[in-house]
């Protein structure tokens, strides 16, 4: 009863100390899509993520509720990454539901102009009036939020030492005066009161042990405690001196026997999951980080080390240089990386079963159906519909009229002229499994099978590829079929021979393709390319770079003339890939089991 009572009044005097029944509250989910057509039309980086901010300790000036609560301490600010966008995951602070939904809109445009800077006031100055000059009609809703956001101020008698300074001088960058000369050096957001018109930025300790992390080749940073997890936390880099006096011994001397020390449990790892990780990271300030002379990726690269040369795969010619895109420098490094094609040592051979080949058939007869269909010619002067597009254009034109205006279309059968490259991600990732018996690297196996199959069967030229990488020295290449072999019974033994691999360059092997797909006379050259996640690699292949790379690779193939296009099963695949083929460009597969259909599904659409 007493647990109870404690939780009711728990609840209570938070609630009333908080004042979170605020029926204008907006929602992050909300006004998301708003967020980022305004973070991306004020000039924005395309890569950058959008994710709710996690809470941050505050000095604010709490009630007498809030203090018997003890709440007030923390607060949902925003917190701009050269990377991530951190936005509060709901803004109640005014009772009007538009105002809040201004200031999310506020927030967005102000970091499309924030940049890197150790001072974090001038910092914001500088976004704000960028920010109004990008977009001048904002200028009515910021002074709103600026006189609000100033009437919410602490009173400055009230306030003694630095956080007197502190509050000074962001009055005085809100009023638009100059800053006072007494202000601190390393003022941050987190020395003043919740200020919700401007953006925090990560510490300068971060960025050190960003530096000292790429060094050491730790690109993956901390693990994944949940996939659903997206907010943004404080680190901090800290010196691990455990290991600083080898003969203290660190535990509890005074530590007694209990009863439940003769209980026989399965007693957890450091390693195991108990279920409170997120728990405890939410309710920490910062994330303490300490290297511990061990990388992560040195032991990743070990477990996952190329095989000899007599149990590996048969290279074929003597490899290939191909450039990668550095972002930060805006440029690409010439013979970056090197690219060897392999094909399968004594792939057996293969029969596939019957129920795959019925699938097979399937397929084959609708694009057998697709080309047959006869295509439209327009513009003609007799035909066998109107064209309604040419006929508008007629009666719109102040020219001389015709006795036989071509505002006709006819049906005649086309030949087309189509070549297909279909590039398939073969890593490590593809070893998860879809259910019980099935997995990933078996379903891209089957649509490999059947696609060739129908392809073979309409007479296209296509070729097929599998990639996989090991940093950039060796990006693989797997042979599967040319656009000069025939699809026998030795390609099928090769798309069988299929395993997961290592790594996901796809920069390179995306440029790989294009300079097969290049050579070939077709009018209409389709790169088709089938992956489960997104771009990574052991060094700086991870992130960004990854994702800047890939987009390059795939704007030179379209600037070559190809049409490349994206079928994915990664179920965040709306987060990167709209920004590396466009909104239009990939096809999302939420269950691995549709990949045939869709990947045929997609094929017909582009070449119809």
């Amino acid at each position: 009863m007493e647990e109870w009572v404690g939780i009711q009044w728990h609840r209570f005097i938070t609630r009333a100390a908080d004042g979170r029944d605020n029926p204008g509250a907006v929602r992050l989910e909300e006004v998301q899509r708003s967020i980022g057509l305004m973070f991306r039309a004020g000039g924005g980086a395309q890569a950058v993520r959008l994710a709710p901010a996690n809470a941050t300790r505050v000095h604010n000036q709490r009630s007498f509720l809030q203090r018997v609560a003890g709440s007030g301490t923390h607060a949902y600010l925003g917190q701009w990454q050269p990377d991530v966008l951190s936005l509060p995951p709901a803004i109640s602070v005014f009772g009007n539901a538009a105002q809040n939904r201004a200031l999310y809109l506020w927030l967005a445009a102000l970091a499309a102009q924030t940049q890197e800077s150790g001072d974090w006031l001038t910092s914001q100055m500088a976004a704000t009036r960028a920010a109004l000059r990008t977009f001048p009609g904002l200028q009515k809703n910021y002074e709103k939020l600026r006189r609000a956001q100033l009437a919410e101020r602490p009173d400055l008698s009230r306030l003694r030492g630095r956080a007197a300074q502190a509050e000074r001088a962001v009055q005085c960058a809100l009023r638009g005066e100059a800053l006072p000369d007494d202000r601190p050096g390393d003022l941050s957001q987190a020395d003043v009161a919740p200020l919700w018109l401007w953006l925090g930025q990560p510490p300068a300790v971060l960025d050190a042990a960003r530096k000292t992390k790429d060094q050491d080749g730790e690109q993956n940073g901390t693990q994944n405690l949940s996939a659903n997890d997206r907010r943004r936390r404080a680190a901090q880099a800290i010196r691990d001196e455990r290991n600083e006096a080898p003969f203290i011994m660190m535990f509890r001397a005074e530590s007694f026997m209990s009863w439940t020390e003769f209980t026989k449990v399965n007693r957890a790892d450091d390693d195991d999951d108990d279920g409170n990780q997120l728990n405890a990271a939410n309710n920490m300030d910062e994330l303490a980080i300490a290297p511990d002379g061990q990388s992560s990726a040195s032991r990743v690269k070990f477990d996952l080390d190329l095989p000899s040369a007599a149990h590996d795969d048969l290279p074929l010619g003597l490899g290939l240089k191909y450039p990668e895109w550095d972002y930060k420098r805006q440029a690409l490094v010439p013979e970056h990386c090197s690219v060897q094609t392999y094909t399968a040592r004594d792939a057996e051979p293969y029969t596939p079963p019957v129920a795959l080949r019925t699938i097979a058939r399937r397929m084959r007869r609708r694009l057998e159906a697709l080309r047959a269909a006869q295509g439209r010619v327009r513009g003609q002067t007799e035909g066998d519909d109107i064209d309604l597009d040419a006929w508008i254009r007629y009666q719109a034109d102040q020219g001389p009229r015709s006795s036989t205006p071509p505002v006709f279309q006819q049906r005649v059968r086309t030949e087309r002229s189509l070549a297909t490259l279909l590039l398939a991600d073969l890593s490590l990732s593809t070893d998860a499994h879809v259910d019980d018996f099935t997995r990933v690297i078996d379903v891209i196996r089957d649509a490999l099978y059947v696609f060739g199959e129908a392809l073979h069967a309409s007479g296209d030229p296509f070729a097929m590829l599998g990639f996989s990488s090991v940093r950039r020295t060796k990006v693989r290449i797997n042979h599967l079929k040319d656009f000069d072999e025939r699809w026998d019974k030795s390609c099928i033994a090769r798309v069988n021979a299929i395993s997961p691999g290592y790594y996901t360059r796809m920069g390179a092997a995306i440029r790989h393709a294009t300079a097969q797909l290049s050579k070939r006379g077709e009018h209409q050259r389709l790169l088709l390319i089938l992956t489960d996640g997104k771009p990574n690699d052991l060094d700086v292949y991870e992130g960004r770079y990854g994702l800047e790379d890939t987009r390059q690779a795939i704007r030179e193939a379209r600037q070559a003339g190809l049409t490349p296009f994206c079928v994915t099963i990664d179920a965040d695949a709306h987060d990167y890939l709209p920004h590396l083929f466009g909104s239009q460009g990939y096809a999302l597969v939420h269950r691995p089991q549709d990949l045939v259909g869709r990947l045929a599904a997609a094929y017909a659409g582009l070449t119809r």
